[in-house]
């Protein structure tokens, strides 16, 4: 295990400079299995991530003068990097984020992996030739040469669930495609990025493509989304922020990836064996602390009784507790966010929840909790739990489980567990979600699909290709012979 010392300071990144900030005021960052100080991260001013911002602006257009060779060859030297630091990095997330040893170094091995893709896929991004005499009034003679093009600095916003992963997964690709990057990551999660960045630096990042920022986000959250130097904002984390950060934007483009309710729907002729076996994997992994959890069970109340004791069997077996290397279930990232459920499993007792199995409830560590005959009164019905609890809610028809989910307000992903594909593709045509799993739980990858949410679960596309498309422009140059 990794020693830990509450006074160590891991040190920003500015023009690959490694820094406190001016003040010596620091975050402390918790474990969330033991509340013990893993370390602190430097507390930057105002005038500090201005700093950061000019310097990656300034050398943005050197970066994009780089052929595309040397960008990918960058990329590839980092994953080789990031993999040496496996055992380090994944046991910084193991204490950072309570995620056990073994998911933590996955998740670096998995990051490497989606760089190397990110630094071979973009290099093949091109851009078009358009003849003018397709439409009326212009003539051959011209003609437009469409260019793709960065869009300048890119603000990375990462979340603390996935701190290597999903901040790997913008900065890869905006930097492959030319762009500067302002890396802000989640203060829960921040000495794992770091420590990420350590391996860009070296593997040879030209000083000042990549500056990160961190800090309070009281004191920077928006001083940094509205800073005229942004040219666009990638963004993973909580739907209120995201909307706000939308909002303060404005005219620059905006990728994000928000909350789910992601529901499992299970139809009558469903295999409710590997459905059982689905659900709880989807719904309790990390503690169901992913926006691509599964967060209801919609089921026909004919199967309902079967799948709920099936379920409940499988997660009978769970394991609790960051103490045993095959948890399935760890402390929650903090108490507010463990006590955010248990407010939720209250509210539907009272209402008349059955509670098929309840978990221990020690601080932040919540065992896993399944509550039956859940209704629509009921606010985890709705809300997003972010947490080990799954709410089942008994249906008589296909059509009736269809319009409960379309009054679902978020729309990132679903499952339908069915026998009959023609069926459920069928349902699938009439989800308003980014995504469909046919007889599989919901899920991020691979990292190459494309990856979306609708409604507030997001907006724009990621998935390696998309999320490099995202990071490119339109520049149009027509040529009048």
């Amino acid at each position: 295990m990794m020693t830990r010392k509450t006074e160590d300071v891991f040190e920003t990144l500015l023009n690959n400079q490694w820094i406190g900030s001016e003040s010596g005021e620091t975050v402390p960052i918790y474990a969330p299995d033991d509340h013990e100080v893993v370390g602190r991260v430097p507390a930057l001013s105002q005038e500090e991530v201005d700093k950061a911002v000019q310097h990656t602006a300034e050398v943005q257009e050197a970066w994009e003068a780089r052929e595309g060779h040397e960008r990918s060859e960058l990329l590839h030297r980092w994953a080789e990097e990031l993999e040496k630091m496996t055992d380090e990095i994944g046991e910084m997330i193991h204490l950072e984020v309570g995620k056990t040893l073994s998911s933590g170094k996955s998740e670096v091995k998995r990051t490497a992996q989606l760089i190397r893709h990110t630094a071979e896929e973009g290099l093949r991004t091109h851009g078009s030739f358009i003849q003018g005499d397709a439409f009326p009034g212009a003539t051959k003679q011209t003609k437009a040469m469409v260019q793709k093009v960065p869009h300048g600095v890119v603000l990375a916003i990462s979340p603390f669930n996935y701190p290597v992963n999903l901040a790997a997964s913008k900065i890869a690709p905006a930097l492959i495609t030319g762009n500067t990057v302002i890396f802000k990551p989640a203060t829960q999660g921040a000495i794992s990025g770091l420590l990420m960045v350590q391996a860009l630096v070296k593997a040879g990042l030209p000083e000042g493509v990549l500056n990160v920022v961190t800090g309070r986000g009281s004191v920077i959250g928006d001083f940094i989304v509205t800073h005229p130097l942004i040219d666009m904002i990638t963004f993973t984390g909580g739907t209120d922020t995201g909307k706000h950060i939308a909002k303060k934007a404005s005219m620059i483009p905006v990728v994000l990836e928000l909350g789910g309710k992601d529901p499992a729907i299970v139809l009558e002729d469903a295999d409710l064996d590997q459905a059982a076996k689905e659900i709880v994997s989807g719904a309790f992994s990390y503690s169901g602390q992913r926006c691509t959890a599964i967060k209801r069970v919609i089921v026909m109340d004919r199967v309902a009784d079967e799948l709920v004791e099936k379920v409940k069997d499988i997660v009978s077996a769970l394991n609790v507790g960051t103490s045993r290397e095959d948890a399935s279930v760890t402390p929650m990232i903090d108490q507010k966010a463990a006590d955010n459920v248990t407010r939720l499993i209250d509210d539907a007792r009272s209402k008349g929840a059955a509670v098929i199995l309840e978990g221990v409830k020690e601080k932040n560590l919540l065992g896993p909790t399944l509550l039956d005959h859940v209704t629509e009164d009921m606010a985890i019905a709705w809300e997003e739990q972010f947490g080990p609890v799954l709410p089942f809610v008994r249906v008589e028809s296909e059509q009736e489980a269809i319009q409960l989910e379309k009054r679902n307000e978020y729309g990132l992903q679903a499952s339908v567990f069915t026998k009959n594909l023609e069926n459920a593709f069928a349902i699938s045509d009439k989800l308003n979600v980014g995504t469909v799993q046919v007889n599989g739980k919901t899920s991020r990858g691979p990292d190459h699909f494309p990856f979306l949410g609708v409604k507030n679960s997001g907006q724009g596309v990621q998935g390696i290709g998309r999320s490099i498309d995202s990071m490119l422009r339109d520049k149009v140059l027509v040529l009048n012979l």
